[in-house]
């Protein structure tokens, strides 16, 4: 399904996806008209863009991942702001991708984020590793009974801001793809659990390229 209020835009994101081979469900010009048809229309992935009139992308996410906890939501938006990516990360988005990005990055990203993987554009993978490691390193971890990431997840993490896939992942840490996605998985839900306050200010401070690898 395919979410935008350019017509231009998302004709032409409907049309690289079906002659991938991929088959769009649906399309809609706002939040109001995705919420609508997601039932009946029922996809795998939505393409969802965050500048949409109401309600926004953040809560289209929101509220479609509530109706179906098996959709994947692939953000393509404009922005690449620290507030947009960390909000959509929250709301349920899988994936996250600027408008830069060219058609088969994002023909990879659907395919990927329909096999359960996590997919951002490089540099804001940065900024949500960024987080994920104060989470797990800050001196502060405890003090507001948010959770800690264990040392695999960060491990897992590392790799995903860098682009590998969760196959990829698994063989290199010899891992099945169900463990390497439950890892990520267990760290979004900390993530969202964790004051949205605090991790504005950090996610500001760090800037977009956290990853010191």
């Amino acid at each position: 399904m395919v979410v935008d209020d350019h017509p231009m835009w998302r004709d032409a994101v409907e049309r690289d996806l079906q002659a991938a081979g991929l088959e769009v469900v649906g399309v809609a010009a706002n939040g109001q008209e995705a919420l609508a048809r997601f039932p009946a229309a029922r996809p795998n992935v939505v393409v969802l863009d965050l500048q949409i009139p109401a309600p926004n992308g953040v809560e289209v996410t929101a509220e479609i991942v509530r109706q179906d906890p098996s959709v994947r939501v692939l953000i393509l938006s404009a922005s690449g702001e620290q507030s947009d990516v960390l909000d959509a990360v929250k709301a349920g988005a899988t994936g996250y991708l600027v408008k830069s990005a060219s058609r088969e990055e994002l023909l990879t990203a659907v395919r990927r984020v329909s096999q359960g993987d996590t997919v951002f554009t490089p540099g804001l993978a940065g900024l949500v590793l960024g987080e994920y490691r104060r989470l797990s390193d800050g001196p502060e971890k405890t003090d507001d009974g948010t959770p800690q990431l264990t040392e695999r997840e960060t491990e897992v993490l590392k790799m995903v801001a860098k682009g590998m896939s969760y196959k990829q992942i698994a063989e290199r840490l010899v891992l099945s793809h169900r463990t390497v996605q439950n890892h990520v998985q267990n760290t979004l839900r900390k993530l969202q659990l964790h004051n949205r306050v605090q991790l504005t200010r950090y996610a500001i401070e760090q800037g977009l390229d956290a990853d010191d690898d």
